[in-house]
């Protein structure tokens, strides 16, 4: 989308404003040189700037002096040209640009600056660059028009995110980068205090007790596009630093949230990409023992079938020992049917089990179904062809699908078939790629059990609330929080915690929250935090409980894996203006760097020495 830029001292217009309805003015524009093509007579210029392209010519015999200078420009010089807009010669034109049915005919010419060889093409969107010469040079690479692209549709997110929540009565509040180390999954950054020497500030994680303390204080509707930092491995879809999209909400349930945000995310994905189409409004809500058992994913992508199935009561009575054995156990019997896969090859077939086993099962059962009606398999042998025609049907299978079949722990099963699921989808390209395809997931159990620490931790968010009917389960069979097992009724609480996701990609998290200290208190405990410990690191919201807090929950949206999916991009470094490499380096700005002496003795620190290298 094209916004009119206002003139200034070196230009009149940008190269995107040059148009027939123009033809005849005098214009003046600046940029730097995309392209040059000299004739002898005629130079062409191709000029640019991050709105457009015009071509400039430059005739020897209208203006000898900026023909002269002209010879001097190189690709990537930023120059100033003045002359008239002229019509292109019939036959001319270039129906690729905007521009292309005109040029400006220059008289007047002047290097502004400069430029060496660039490391890399830059007027060449396809070409490839090593990602570390990118980065280093990230400054250039940003001169290239898709990633100029999407860090405007970048831009044009944000804004409309920001309206959206405007017009709903929200209030933007920014809440500090300066806080007090809290545990909430990984890691903090660090920043010491120079003024209270031995202290430490911690970067935030997220603003997640700040945004609970302002409902506490009346701000019933807070949103901030938030400034995010951890400590942690990195990803395609990580970065030490990150902006989300952060809100808060009273006197709502989780169904309050979740049609609010759904609300403003159709209008967001409507206004960045009005091209691509929606695949279901409102979109799907799974639980997520609904989600694992259909999908395999607590984030599904439900823009294709392959749906799972529960083989468990005819995989009880097959008479093959492996499904028995794992049923006894109180395991899981899935699988799901793949259409017109039936003729996979053995070698297809081995690779599929590789994967199987590679996301944590012990095998993977497959029978296929011939166009005639026959049917092969690795346990048809075993248990007759009635039975393996009837486990085929109950997965939905029909002549000519292939089905998978996993016998596992509960969750492992579904789970690695989730992953075959996506991976039989990519590789025979089954579904709509254009298509936006949000669904939620909610109802996430509480806690999982720590069996290293002997305690509970928190599924997602330590502030989550349970669900009104689960909160007599918070306790365990020993009495006292501090001594919890791994068979406590806490292990059944399900948390008021939801996810949005997006073709099968995790966009965001969020819960309704505790708002007593009673509640909050108690499932502290539960997750090892002695009265002491919640004293001191909880102290501030625990606090603030006591002075009426009003029900209350929130969400958090990555923006950047947002706009990353709405571009169709697998890395969000590619919607960053400037990201940080796999391990966490500025390759550019050459950080982090050794720190100097003095600034280490003005903080009363000593660095630890690495350990010597062992000289055997």
């Amino acid at each position: 989308m094209y916004h009119p830029v206002r003139p200034t001292t070196f230009r009149d217009l940008t190269c995107a404003d040059a148009r027939l309805e123009g033809v005849g003015r005098p214009a003046t524009l600046a940029g730097w040189v995309n392209r040059r093509r000299d004739l002898g007579q005629l130079i062409f210029l191709d000029l640019r700037d991050r709105y457009g392209i015009t071509q400039v010519v430059i005739d020897n015999a209208d203006a000898p002096e900026a023909h002269a200078l002209a010879e001097t420009v190189r690709p990537e010089f930023v120059v100033r040209v003045s002359g008239t807009i002229t019509r292109r010669l019939e036959g001319m034109e270039n129906e690729r640009l905007a521009t292309g049915a005109v040029e400006l005919r220059a008289t007047d010419i002047k290097i502004l600056s400069a430029a060496r060889t660039p490391p890399f093409v830059i007027n060449d969107p396809e070409a490839e660059v090593d990602e570390s010469i990118r980065l280093t040079y990230r400054y250039l690479d940003l001169r290239r028009e898709p990633l100029q692209q999407r860090l405007i549709a970048r831009s044009r997110m944000v804004k409309a995110i920001r309206d959206a929540h405007d017009a709903a009565g929200f209030v933007e509040i920014e809440t500090p980068l300066l806080i007090k180390s809290t545990p909430e999954g990984a890691r903090d950054f660090i920043v010491p205090s120079r003024l209270q020497p031995g202290s430490v500030y911690a970067l935030p994680q997220s603003p997640q007790q700040m945004k609970q303390l302002l409902m506490v204080s009346g701000f019933d509707r807070y949103y901030q596009i938030a400034r995010c930092l951890r400590d942690e491995d990195l990803r395609g879809d990580r970065q030490p630093e990150f902006t989300q999209l952060d809100l808060e909400m009273s006197f709502v349930d989780d169904t309050d949230v979740m049609s609010w945000v759904e609300e403003m995310a159709l209008a967001v994905s409507r206004t960045v990409t009005p091209e691509r189409p929606l695949l279901n409004e409102p979109f799907p809500r799974f639980t997520y023992r609904e989600a694992i058992d259909r999908f395999g994913s607590d984030k599904p992508d439900v823009r294709y079938g392959l749906e799972l199935h529960d083989l468990g009561e005819l995989a009880a009575e097959s008479g093959f020992r492996v499904f028995e054995s794992v049923l006894e156990q109180g395991g899981r019997v899935f699988g799901f049917a793949a259409p017109g896969l039936g003729g996979y090859t053995r070698k297809q077939i081995d690779e599929l089990t590789e994967l199987a086993k590679k996301s944590g099962a012990g095998g993977l059962v497959w029978l296929a179904l011939d166009v005639d009606g026959g049917i092969r398999g690795s346990i048809v042998k075993i248990v007759g062809e009635q039975v393996a025609q009837d486990l085929a049907a109950e997965a939905g299978a029909e002549n000519g699908d292939l089905v998978l079949i996993v016998a596992d722990r509960d969750i492992v099963a579904q789970e690695v078939l989730g992953s075959l699921r996506v991976e039989l989808a990519e590789r025979h390209d089954l579904y709509d790629r254009s298509l936006l395809s949000y669904v939620w997931v909610y109802q996430f159990p509480m806690y999982q059990w720590d069996e290293d620490n002997a305690r509970w931790d928190a599924t997602h968010n330590p502030f989550s609330a349970v669900m009104p009917e689960d909160q007599g389960l918070l306790t365990t069979l020993s009495g006292d929080p501090l001594e919890a097992s791994s068979e406590d009724p806490a292990g059944r609480a399900r948390a008021q915690q939801y996810d949005i996701a997006l073709n099968g990609w995790e966009l965001g998290g969020g819960s309704v929250r505790f708002h007593t200290r009673e509640m909050l208190s108690k499932s502290f405990a539960l997750m090892g935090h002695s009265p002491e410990a919640q004293e001191e690191q909880f102290s501030g919201i625990l606090e603030a409980f006591e002075y009426g807090a009003p029900p209350h929950g929130g969400i958090a949206l990555g923006i950047d894996r947002w706009i990353a999916l709405l571009t169709e991009q697998s890395n969000i470094r590619e919607v960053m203006a400037f990201p940080k490499t796999s391990s966490g380096s500025d390759l550019m700005l050459d950080a982090p760097s050794p720190v100097h002496a003095d600034q280490l003795d003005e903080l009363g620190l000593a660095l630890k020495p690495k350990p010597a290298a062992d000289a055997s």
